[in-house]
């Protein structure tokens, strides 16, 4: 040994052993970490070992075991900043209220573990940020998008060379807190291969009669999370593993309509755009007419992202007159957006239509918002064939087979010749040809575009549809109502047939969006069938 080598690693074992009495650490975290520092005493500082067992230490006294922040629990407050930072989402900010004042009554309570799921580009993220803000509470971020190893969660056993933590107590010690927002940001999209299941991983850590016993591998020490508030994000439920998603409270937002979407780019979008292109309001106006025009005409989605962009361009056009030595403050209205954004994208798409029997007008949800959809029907001389077309799924071309099943067996009280089944061939074709679509929503369109095929009758242009069908002709309810309803409304269709059991998702819909729209209610194939197609007029 060196001179005074022996003198160093003592001062280094006893600064660690002070580091130990000072940190409030678990009695098993104590325990090991008293053996730990014996070991570490006879080895050898040379020694590679010696750096595994020392970074193992430092790991160990680096969490937060009794460090918390303290939370924020004035009410009127946190409803302040919730609604400075985001607009509307009512149901979200209700919850995070509630608990807040649980947590004032009983401030031992566990934290929630809430699931954010919508269409992108509704906030999901920065509201995850925003509850941290107003709780007082540090914000931790993991992205799970692709991730595949389960070791990412629960970090590798120390016989690995180079192991490390999950990312779970890797951010625990990056935030300094044991009770952050934890956001675990798109777990839908968390993958499968040979190195295991991260999905099953995380049953432990969300689970709140597990996670105060949460162990890592590589610590192999209990940690507890149940003061932790985890938030996830998604924007669909059905790829989430069904254990999984039975331990989250699913909260589900829906997108904006254009009146929301207004707001938010008067309050937050276009303010932000201003500051990062150094401009300021007496720079640029942005008239309200002008943003709906933007809404409506250039972006179609179902939150702000593409919005944001837009703005962004207009911000870009005036900075660039700006530096050319332009003055005076440029006002841009509807026909002043045309020059800067060029030609209008997108048209009602009612309007783009030639219409006539057999096109009916149907909606549908998908994982970035609702659309609507359109079935056309065309019928010629054959022998009674039916031919689908549109890459449709399973369930959408059974659900086609069934509704000519129903009109076969209930053609006298349709007014349809039975000896025209075995005259004719019908096509039916859903565009967009290149896109997959399925699900049984779209049975009620289908049974009236084939019905008008038939009759002869128009279906009205003016009204879309959505609803699962039976043979026995009742309308089954179906999901996504909300999602549905905003499509219709952008697309400029005020009057939606629904089934029956589907009223209680449109009373959860802001009341300003259902006082502009008609709703009518079906239980039966029938009573779609008298609302959606015109009447027929007698020679």
């Amino acid at each position: 040994k060196e001179l005074g080598e022996g003198d160093d690693d003592k001062v280094e074992i006893n600064e660690l052993r002070k580091r130990v009495e000072e940190t409030g650490l678990s009695k098993e975290a104590r325990a090991t970490l008293d053996k730990e520092l014996a070991r570490l005493e006879r080895i050898p500082p040379s020694s590679p070992e010696y750096t595994v067992s020392r970074n193992y230490i430092d790991w160990i006294l680096d969490l937060p075991w009794t460090v918390s922040t303290t939370d924020t629990l004035d009410l009127d407050q946190a409803e302040k900043d919730l609604d400075r930072d985001h607009y509307g989402l009512k149901k979200i900010k209700k919850r995070i209220l509630e608990f807040l004042a649980v947590r004032k009554l009983k401030p031992d309570i566990q934290g929630p573990i809430l699931c954010f799921v919508g269409p992108p580009g509704v906030g999901k993220t920065s509201l995850g940020q925003s509850i941290a803000r107003t709780m007082n509470r540090k914000f931790v971020r993991i992205a799970l998008g692709g991730l595949r190893d389960e070791a990412e969660i629960r970090g590798h056993r120390r016989t690995y060379i180079g192991a490390l933590p999950g990312r779970i107590i890797q951010s625990l010690k990056k935030a300094g807190a044991n009770n952050p927002v934890f956001l675990l940001d798109e777990i839908d999209k968390l993958g499968t291969d040979f190195r295991g299941d991260p999905s099953s991983a995380l049953l432990e850590v969300l689970d709140p009669e597990q996670n105060s016993t949460f162990t890592d591998h590589y610590i192999d020490i209990e940690f507890d999370l149940s003061k932790v508030l985890f938030i996830a994000t998604a924007n669909m439920l059905d790829t989430i593993p069904g254990p999984l998603r039975d331990r989250m409270e699913v909260v589900e937002l829906t997108g904006y309509t254009d009146y929301e979407k207004v707001v938010i780019a008067r309050r937050h979008l276009l303010p932000k755009q201003l500051e990062a292109h150094a401009l300021s309001e007496d720079d640029l106006e942005v008239t309200d007419e002008a943003i709906r025009t933007l809404i409506r005409s250039y972006t179609r989605e179902a939150g702000v992202r593409n919005l944001e962009r837009e703005l962004a361009a207009i911000c870009r056009r005036v900075a660039s007159e700006i530096a050319r030595g332009r003055t005076g403050k440029v006002v841009v209205d509807s026909e002043r957006l045309h020059d800067i954004l060029g030609p209008v994208r997108y048209f009602p798409e009612i309007q783009a239509r030639s219409w006539g029997p057999g096109l009916a007008t149907g909606l549908a949800w998908t994982p970035v918002g609702g659309v609507i959809l359109f079935i056309e029907t065309s019928s010629m001389k054959g022998k009674g064939g039916l031919t689908l077309t549109g890459k449709l799924g399973d369930v959408m071309k059974e659900s086609a087979t069934a509704a000519l099943t129903y009109i076969r067996s209930h053609a006298g009280e349709l007014g349809i010749d039975e000896d025209l089944f075995s005259r004719i061939d019908l096509h039916v074709h859903v565009p967009e040809g290149a896109v997959p679509k399925d699900g049984p929503s779209a049975g009620v369109a289908m049974i009236c575009s084939l019905v008008s095929v038939m009759t002869g009758r128009t279906v009205r242009s003016d009204v879309a549809m959505t609803g699962e069908i039976t043979l026995r002709g009742d309308v089954l309810p179906v999901g996504g109502i909300s999602e549905k309803v905003l499509a219709a409304l952008r697309a400029g269709i005020r009057e939606l047939i629904l089934p029956v059991l589907n009223e209680k998702d449109v009373l959860e819909i802001p009341e300003d969006v259902r006082k502009g729209v008609i709703f009518h209610y079906a239980h039966t194939i029938s009573e779609v069938l008298d609302i959606a197609l015109e009447k027929k007029v007698d020679a």
